[in-house]
């Protein structure tokens, strides 16, 4: 596919020194390293847009594996990337050379009720997590929109949820162990090594492997989720209002003039939520009776399906034609004018939420004054850019989602920032992949790369936007790159950074073609050469 295409051609940088690289570790990997090591292994992301066959795959067991691994790859001068749950939409933990994957290091180490901390080996997931925390009365104090994540790569790269005084994920990490090529295992804490430990918070393992973290709880709590439906106008007059609930977040759906807001709020003792004003089978028939209309699917068939699928099918019979995917955007916003109405539910529970099918998805970050006082860039942003994709010959669908977090003190977040009152907004932008067609796929691809650049030439520089890092792609046009490294240096610490990478990863075997092309330090700082 286009995708795959892309990102092995970026890979294709220095492939004689690569393919001599792999030679000599074939011959120099200790026999039981190299015991341990899968072969002929093909991973791909959750949307399979990107996709990687690594010459050595390691899944570690512990700590003292993943220091032995990357001690032994430091001598050999063997690139190694490491790799979470592979759920990034981009290709940040992929690579063709060697790849860690930290899937068996998923133990649940302690639980400290006391100071609401738990301490969980990298490769634990989300939920898991969640599930060992709840016999303790305690959660994590935000979610992402799933919970699939394995810990390690929820802070490196900078995942966050919703909430004006929330912060990203990574500013609950208290403490953690990094195993560094260069210089062994090292733990980080703020009172330990601050400078560092503020660069490898979100790290995009590139300072090295986390193997293990202690993270900042809080109660066990019950949040009121409402789900409701506002204009343009309506959500211009109160938005104010809405920045104030403890979890918020809009889903505008272009060619509409249709916002969908969820808001989350403790749950107050007692509460008993109203019952829906309509049936789940009400609620989906706008979507159905199109679907039926167009011949997509019988009726009986259209009535098993639900929301994500229904729209999903619908996406399916024509995903570029403007003129159908208004029409199922209007469908959609009849079925959330319907979907109204309240839950209520344990936190980890509701702050989660259906991201429909595979997708190409591209997410910014942008500071928009403070809590105290909001300068209106967030709905400024969102109304220049409904404005360019309406305007468009593009086939845009719905949503674009709005999220809203505080600042963190992490120097490589996207929210990075020094104030307390900080508030900055995340925008997302999809293009769904309904299909397995590898040509409809590819066409798809391009007009979202459309999509993207036109957001990125337009919409970015004007609000100091910077790209989640899982989310962040190598751009085609060669200025384009340039447009991104300079963005990139000025909005972060890249000279610190890599000067850190070069001190705790001297022969930069940690990172792969997409972070060489955007953080490299082209002067000392390049890619292996053996």
């Amino acid at each position: 596919m286009l995708a795959v295409a892309r990102w092995r051609l970026a890979c294709a940088t220095g492939a004689a020194a690569s393919a001599a690289c792999l030679a000599r570790a074939e011959t120099l990997l200790p026999k039981e390293l190299d015991a341990e090591a899968e072969r002929d292994v093909v991973v791909e992301n959750w949307s399979s847009t990107h996709q990687a066959n690594p010459r050595f795959y390691f899944q570690p067991d512990g700590p003292q594996a993943v220091q032995r691994i990357l001690s032994a790859l430091h001598q050999l001068g063997q690139r190694v990337r490491v790799v979470g749950s592979a759920l990034s939409p981009n290709g940040l933990g992929l690579s063709d050379e060697a790849m860690l994957n930290m899937a068996q290091c998923a133990e649940i180490v302690s639980v400290d009720p006391a100071r609401l901390q738990v301490t969980v080996q990298a490769g634990a997931r989300v939920s898991e997590v969640v599930e060992a925390l709840r016999p303790h009365g305690m959660t994590l104090q935000n979610y992402a929109s799933i919970a699939e994540q394995q810990i390690g790569g929820f802070i490196q790269v900078g995942a966050h949820g919703t909430g004006a005084a929330i912060p990203p994920v990574d500013m609950t990490v208290v403490r953690m162990k990094l195993h560094t090529p260069g210089l062994g295992e090292m733990e980080l804490s703020e009172s330990s090594n601050p400078r560092l430990c503020r660069l490898a918070k979100v790290g995009l393992g590139l300072l090295g492997v986390v193997s293990e973290v202690t993270l900042q709880c809080v109660p066990a709590h019950k949040l009121v989720q409402h789900t409701f439906t506002e204009t343009r106008e309506g959500i211009a007059r109160r938005h104010h209002l809405h920045l104030k609930h403890k979890h918020m977040r809009y889903m505008w759906i272009p060619h509409t003039d249709t916002v969908v807001v969820v808001t989350c709020d403790p749950a107050p003792e007692g509460m008993v939520a109203p019952p829906p004003s309509f049936s789940e089978d009400q609620m989906t028939a706008p979507l159905r009776d199109l679907l039926v209309s167009k011949k997509g699917a019988t009726a009986e068939a259209a009535r098993s399906m639900n929301f994500a699928q229904l729209r999903d099918a619908l996406i399916a019979l024509d995903p570029l034609d403007k003129a159908h995917i208004v029409e199922v955007n209007r469908a959609e916003a009849e079925f959330w004018k319907r979907a109204g109405g309240y839950r209520i539910d344990w936190s980890d529970k509701l702050l989660g939420f259906e991201c429909g099918g595979q997708q190409w998805v591209s997410e910014v970050a942008f500071p928009c004054g403070t809590r105290s006082v909001p300068n209106g860039a967030d709905l400024q942003f969102m109304q220049d850019l409904l404005e360019l994709a309406e305007g468009s010959k593009l086939a845009v669908p719905a949503p674009i989602e709005q999220r809203w977090t505080a600042g963190s003190k992490s120097r490589m977040s996207p929210a990075s920032s020094e104030g307390d009152e900080d508030l900055h907004s995340w925008v997302g932008i999809i293009m769904y992949l309904p299909t397995q067609e590898q040509q409809a796929r590819d066409e798809i691809t391009a007009k979202f790369w459309e999509y993207n650049d036109m957001c990125r030439r337009l919409l970015w520089p004007k609000y100091n936007c910077h790209q989640h890092w899982a989310k962040i792609e190598i751009p085609d046009a060669p200025d384009q790159v340039a447009a991104v490294r300079q963005r990139l240096r000025e909005r972060f610490p890249i000279d610190e950074f890599n000067s850190l990478r070069r001190e705790l990863d001297p022969k930069n075997i940690l990172g792969n073609a997409l972070t060489d092309t955007l953080l490299g330090d082209e002067a000392a700082h390049k890619s292996s050469g053996i």
